[in-house]
């Protein structure tokens, strides 16, 4: 008998993701979320160059962060499009109490 051997890379997996960590999707979103926050932090805190600083990394890092990973394994931009159709579609159930 006549076996194939086929040899997986390890890096298998890396493809069409950056630093083999991330999505290119989570991080264009990522860097669309960040680049008004980082804008609107640093024009408009009345704080002096310390302080401004500080408050924009508490502010960008974690915007940063939550447009990485998105959300339940999904690109956030994906995952607002389904929360908005399931908004959009979805009845009530009322309840007459009457049992038929």
């Amino acid at each position: 008998m006549n076996y194939d051997t086929y040899h997986i890379p390890t890096n298998f997996v890396d493809a069409g993701r950056v630093l083999g960590l991330f999505e290119l999707r989570n991080v264009i979103e990522a860097v669309l979320l960040v680049i008004p926050a980082l804008y609107l932090c640093i024009a408009y805190l009345p704080l002096d160059l310390t302080s401004k600083i500080i408050a924009t990394m508490v502010i960008v890092i974690p915007t940063g962060g939550f447009g990485l990973m998105g959300i339940n394994d999904d690109s956030f931009s994906r995952w607002l499009s389904s929360w908005w159709l399931w908004r959009r579609r979805r009845r009530l159930m009322l309840f007459r109490g009457e049992v038929i």
